[in-house]
């Protein structure tokens, strides 16, 4: 296996539009640093970057003093701590040390180890250069003398609860979530023994036009992503779609929605059979498709109470301009 990372650009997309969809998809939106990071050679530059900005914001963070919280403890001491665990001692008076139950102020917990883990994984991928090793390994070490290292699902990373005092591991979680995530088996032909990556790109163009959406959308309108439907009395079948817009006085679905990240002319067949099911499952009369690209031609036809629609969101120009667009016609259609 050869050392890549894999990005499935099947249209065309700008380099600098990838790192707009990771702030979007993400929700970096205070993350304004990429604005000066777009310059990259190759793919694996744009890895680097990428993982030299977060060393950096660990660095940052470090200096400043990590988050800690107070944890119980049940530890076999030489003094007393805390709370002396007599019982223990009677039944076993000839160890040498006391049994205490104590609290400790302590860094190793898990908004810490999420970072930990993350620049682990960074390191052992091979995709750095010397020019950003020594950061990410700094940045590195400073963790790894105050938290353990823990293998750690990103998936848990979305439903994490901040507070005041956390508040700035927001943006550093969200870059943990993303190189996680990216991080998959994949095979090429090559000379060198390492751990690839996959960028998931059809993935990613799902979270940034669901982001998108809901920050440009209209304030009466929301967006409901990655809704599971059941249908049956026991839930035999179930659906997951990609986005579900209601109306929020009265919560009403206006339509489905389901992004398809491929440069197609036309939509498939089994792409309309996809998004008309999710509508009838929801009870809604219309069902949008939604491209990457310029060159779907425009499709509006109506199916027993269905209306299909497609929609391009364009990544090989200015996304401002086409996510404007896009928003536009959406509503517009409905």
């Amino acid at each position: 296996m050869s050392r890549y990372l894999y990005l499935y650009l099947c249209p065309r997309v700008k380099l600098s539009n990838i790192f707009t969809m990771l702030e979007y998809a993400y929700r970096l939106k205070s993350f304004r640093i990429l604005d000066g990071m777009v310059e990259c050679d190759s793919l694996q530059e744009f890895y680097e970057r990428l993982a030299m900005i977060l060393a950096g914001m660990i660095l940052n963070r470090n200096r400043q003093g990590l988050y800690r919280e107070y944890r119980e403890q049940v530890d076999k001491l030489p003094y007393i701590r805390g709370q002396l665990n007599i019982r223990h001692q009677l039944v076993k008076p000839w160890e040498v040390g006391f049994s205490c139950h104590y609290q400790e102020h302590t860094a190793d917990i898990e908004d810490n180890q999420i970072l930990t883990w993350t620049l682990n994984r960074i390191l052992y991928s091979g995709l750095c250069s010397d020019r950003g090793l020594p950061v990410i390994k700094k940045a590195y070490r400073s963790l790894l003398s105050q938290t353990s290292l823990i293998p750690l699902d990103p998936g848990r990373f979305s439903s994490r609860v901040y507070s005041r005092l956390n508040q700035d591991y927001r943006p550093l979680h969200a870059l943990c979530r993303f190189f996680l995530e990216q991080c998959g088996p994949g095979y090429e032909v090559g000379d060198h023994s390492m751990i690839p990556f996959l960028v998931d790109m059809p993935r990613l163009f799902e979270l940034f036009v669901a982001q998108w959406l809901r920050t440009y959308l209209p304030p009466e309108y929301e967006i409901t992503p990655q809704e599971r439907v059941e249908i049956g009395e026991n839930g035999e079948l179930t659906f997951s779609i990609d986005m579900v817009l209601y109306r929020k006085r009265d919560e009403t679905a206006m339509c489905v929605m389901d992004t398809k990240y491929k440069s197609a002319a036309t939509p498939t067949q089994a792409d309309i059979n996809q998004v008309v099911t999710y509508a009838v499952a929801k009870g809604c009369r219309d069902a949008v498709l939604i491209y990457p690209s310029s060159n779907i031609r425009p499709f509006k036809e109506t199916i027993g109470d269905i209306t299909v629609k497609t929609l391009a969101f364009p990544l090989a120009g200015n996304l401002e301009e086409a996510g404007k667009r896009l928003v536009e016609k959406l509503i517009s259609n409905l």
